[in-house]
């Protein structure tokens, strides 16, 4: 079970699984981050850590559910000629839930409400974000254990590079999450991010791959940009 211990090649899938594990849970953590600050200040840490704790377990459990995901690749039916698998399924109804939440949260901001104001007039409970993280960490889970399937050869490897990654997660998501809220430009730029990932899961569910490297390179591109605007406006301020 554990001969992989002595072997070099296994460490450095070890290794890298664990960077790209934690660079994929980057737009999760981001989602996370927004819907959480929802909720009043007392319970956002405490639904950051369920809602990752969710993500490790749904993982974990793919992971251990490796047969069942190969057979989510069989073709259930055509759409114009378009096979659609339940892989495909999920990618689309995530996606489109991923816009969904993502536009209603950029005209929530752009409407002026405060924290308090959307609190009050939404009705929103603890238990409903968490079920909407719950949703989008099965989604985000698949990306994930697609791609660790596809790296490492052993189960214990997979299993370890997400747990140690989803920790990480956990330590930097209340900075991320106070950066997040302390920047309202930051959050609409997230928000936008989370509209690019969710059309790219539509594509790939639709059978039009959209490589990931050129949404990760947009997305940090963007951002420098912005932190750059922001530490100017500091210095006009300050």
């Amino acid at each position: 079970m554990f001969e992989w211990f002595t072997s070099p090649e296994a460490w450095i899938s070890l290794f890298t699984l664990i960077g790209l594990e934690i660079v994929l849970g980057i737009d999760n953590i981001i989602f996370i981050a927004i819907l959480c600050s929802r909720l009043p200040k007392e319970e956002q840490n405490k639904a950051r850590i369920v809602g990752l704790g969710f993500a490790m377990i749904s993982r974990i459990l793919l992971l251990l559910s490796l047969f069942w995901i190969m057979k989510l690749t069989a073709p259930l039916f055509s759409v114009f000629g378009e096979e659609i698998s339940g892989r495909d399924l999920i990618l689309i109804i995530g996606g489109l839930f991923l816009i969904y939440k993502s536009t209603t949260e950029i005209d929530s901001s752009i409407s002026g409400q405060t924290h308090e104001e959307h609190i009050s007039t939404k009705k929103v409970s603890f238990a409903s974000i968490i079920i909407q993280i719950s949703i989008l960490d099965i989604v985000f889970s698949l990306d994930s254990v697609i791609t660790a399937v596809g790296m490492a050869d052993h189960i214990e490897i997979m299993i370890l590079a997400v747990i140690v990654a989803v920790g990480v997660m956990m330590v930097a998501s209340k900075a991320i999450s106070k950066f997040v809220d302390d920047n309202p430009t930051i959050k609409i730029l997230a928000l936008s991010f989370l509209i690019l990932v969710g059309v790219a899961l539509v594509a790939d569910g639709c059978g039009l791959h959209i490589p990931k490297g050129y949404i990760y390179f947009s997305m940090a591109f963007s951002l420098a940009v912005e932190l750059i605007n922001i530490k100017m406006r500091k210095k006009r301020l300050g």
